[in-house]
């Protein structure tokens, strides 16, 4: 079966290189027609595979066993999940390529996030370069590349000290959310990458989850939503 991967984001070589354990749980199919599918892709598995021979169970290798001719135009993280969506066709690859190229795609993150979040709304804008001593992680850096994520704070709880937050990325950067909110000193709990060990183990998953998508239909250019809530 062949494997078609046409990326809009690129994934660093060195977390590919990383074992990264695939989960055991099924990703949700949303949407079907003969041109996309959407689904709902679980934490802790890849989009794509990576190049360490134990990283072949990826998303896309599981949604081609029912949909063969699926195709990756932009991905999550392998600690994220949420919703991708995937054309069955050249032509609606091509359409869905172009808007995310043109940022027309609309997107939100739900995070739950380390401290009192107090700003009702805003945005971020954080330039953010690979961070070639510390690989696969990144960092701020104002040589890097133009990075901009809106966020609404959503709730916070006492018990816990943490904040739910929903973040729309602008542009879309390797890590961007979790490293705006970690530089904004409130790290999303469970990342491995920028949370301190004690934010870190507040949770078994990074609590970071794709929540909607909108986008126009690459054929009949009818406005499309999708929702999935998070299991957080």
């Amino acid at each position: 079966m062949p494997l078609l991967v046409c990326e809009y984001f690129m994934t660093p070589a060195a977390t590919e290189l990383a074992v990264l354990p695939a989960t055991s749980q099924a990703y949700q199919l949303l949407f079907q027609d003969e041109h996309l599918v959407v689904v709902n892709k679980p934490c802790h598995l890849l989009t794509v595979p990576g190049r360490h021979p134990d990283n072949q169970d990826c998303l896309i290798k599981r949604v081609q066993q029912q949909f063969p001719s699926a195709c990756v135009v932009h991905r999550l993280d392998y600690d994220t999940s949420g919703l991708v969506v995937l054309p069955l066709t050249p032509a609606a690859l091509s359409a869905i390529s172009k808007q995310f190229q043109a940022r027309t795609v609309e997107k939100t993150y739900l995070a739950v996030v380390a401290g009192e979040w107090l700003q009702a709304r805003g945005r971020i804008d954080l330039a953010i370069a690979p961070d070639p001593e510390n690989r696969p992680r990144y960092k701020i850096c104002q040589q890097g590349k133009a990075s901009v994520t809106d966020f609404e704070r959503l709730s916070y709880d006492e018990n816990t000290r943490t904040s739910r937050i929903r973040l729309s990325p602008v542009t879309g950067r390797s890590h961007q959310l979790r490293l705006h909110t970690a530089a904004l000193g409130h790290p999303i709990l469970g990342d491995p990458f920028y949370a301190p060990q004690a934010v870190q183990a507040q949770s078994d998953r990074l609590l970071l989850h794709a929540a909607t998508l909108a986008l126009l239909h690459p054929v009949c250019q009818q406005a499309l939503s999708f929702e999935a809530a998070p299991d957080f």
